[in-house]
């Protein structure tokens, strides 16, 4: 959002005008998973490459995350000084950004290749579905630095108001993906030699690679204000600080989010192949909700920094709240949908696979009930994170996962319950992957009333960055 956003009247329009790209832009983030699931489910036989790819698409989400430590800092910081008018500062914090990133990027690499394979087999995956996984896994690691440019590089564009560059390099991205992934699969009819489940991996890597390196070009020549420049990429201690100081909690947060998503995860894993592929066929479908979630999360947390910045926090507080109502009401029409229309939704992800479509529905339409307060949680978090009130998010994550959904999820999903440490087992509810979805609802009822709750508070239009 340029500055004179940032001075024109009303709420609604500014809101619109940095939503409505950044919709487009998460859709096609998860238009990457949705495609390769697809590609999988109906060209590749056998539960154990879509069970194989419900694991990945979790652990691609943690990679990604990963990245959140720096993001989630890049964002505020950006939005701040475009709101106050600093924009050479607003350059610095993306040239530091950037250079944390790409150090960020070859620790995760160095770490996580190694690890790979035992990574994978703790989350309960045994045989040909596990030797996929790791594989995919590998693939994807390789490319880290590539997936880095894509999530710092268009924070820092967000914050500095251009939603538009991130919605370009992610329809690059899904392009490259699509005919990659597919052509290596199938083999185009004899044109090209299939690789099976690793074409699918090959063609995320490829579109990762050329949507990082057009962001890369993006900032080198210049978007929204920002510009790379090698002499501003030096470490500026000072600099780097603010950033970590801003985006550790939060990053800590998102991590948290994906290991005890992992945790979750594993309980689900350990039911079976095909409670395995009803899982992750449910979340993509689902994940159709997250978009306009996640998109007024990002613009709630670009309009909260910058009036914040412009010193305005009646407007900060008026844009979240209206970000907040409209997502929740398109969120609510779309679990809707699920509800009435669940065998069709499911039935684009999978062919003939009859065992696994019953149960991804029943789990569609219990998720469907939680769109509520799944909007109120995802918009508000983002709105707190674009003040620079990482550390509540952080509380109330560790508080929903850790109360809540895991613990809910072990007893209601397993027959028998050992708990850790001491020991001792009981008998659990045992109702398989429902169970485990009656977890998630709690967390996601539980999350949503403590964001609204420190909200409301108000101490976030206090925080420094």
């Amino acid at each position: 959002m340029s500055s004179s956003l940032i001075q024109s009247p009303g709420t609604i329009r500014p809101l619109l005008r940095l939503s409505m790209p950044v919709l487009a832009e998460q859709a096609l983030h998860m238009t990457v998973g949705l495609s390769d699931l697809v590609i999988t489910g109906r060209f590749l036989e056998g539960t154990a490459n879509v069970a194989s790819m419900t694991l990945v698409i979790y652990l691609l989400w943690l990679v990604g995350m990963l990245f959140a430590v720096i993001a989630t800092g890049s964002t505020p910081l950006v939005a701040r000084f475009t709101g106050a008018g600093q924009r050479d500062l607003a350059n610095l914090a993306t040239n530091q950004s950037i250079t944390a990133g790409l150090v960020w990027a070859a620790l995760l690499m160095a770490v996580g290749l190694p690890i790979a394979a035992p990574a994978v087999g703790l989350m309960g995956l045994e045989g040909a579905s596990a030797a996929g996984a790791t594989r995919y896994l590998m693939i994807e690691l390789c490319v880290l630095p590539a997936i880095m440019l894509e999530r710092v590089g268009i924070a820092c564009l967000r914050g500095a108001g251009d939603t538009m560059s991130g919605l370009w390099a992610m329809i690059l991205v899904n392009i490259v993906n699509i005919a990659v992934s597919y052509t290596l699969v199938t083999g185009a009819g004899g044109l090209f030699p299939s690789f099976g489940y690793d074409g699918v991996a090959l063609g995320t890597a490829s579109g990762h690679l050329v949507g990082g390196g057009l962001l890369l070009a993006m900032l080198v020549v210049g978007r929204a204000g920002l510009r790379l420049r090698l002499p501003q990429m030096k470490p500026d201690p000072a600099m780097i600080r603010r950033l970590l100081r801003i985006g550790i909690p939060g990053g800590v947060e998102a991590i948290l989010i994906v290991t005890c998503n992992l945790i979750y995860l594993r309980i689900v894993l350990k039911l079976g192949d095909v409670a395995a592929a009803a899982h992750g066929v449910a979340i993509q479908v689902e994940s159709l909700a997250f978009m306009p979630g996640g998109a007024f999360q990002i613009a709630a947390g670009t309009m909260t920094g910058q009036y914040l910045g412009a010193g305005d926090p009646h407007r900060a507080a008026r844009s979240a709240w209206i970000a907040t109502a409209i997502a929740s009401a398109i969120m609510v029409a779309a679990g809707a949908l699920f509800w009435l229309d669940t065998e069709t939704l499911i039935g684009w992800f999978l062919k003939d696979k009859p065992e696994v479509v019953p149960l991804a529905a029943q789990l569609l339409r219990l998720i469907s009930l939680a769109m509520l307060p799944l909007a109120i949680s995802m918009v508000l978090a983002g709105a707190l994170r674009g003040a620079g009130d990482t550390r509540w998010p952080l509380v109330i994550t560790v508080i929903g996962f850790g109360l809540f959904r895991v613990p809910i999820a072990t007893y209601f999903a397993q027959d028998t319950v050992t708990l850790p440490l001491i020991g001792t087992t009981f008998a659990g509810a045992g109702l398989g992957a429902v169970g485990a979805w009656y977890g998630a609802v709690s967390d996601l009822c539980v999350r949503a009333a403590l964001m609204l709750g420190r909200f409301l508070h108000g101490g976030w239009k206090h925080v420094e960055v």
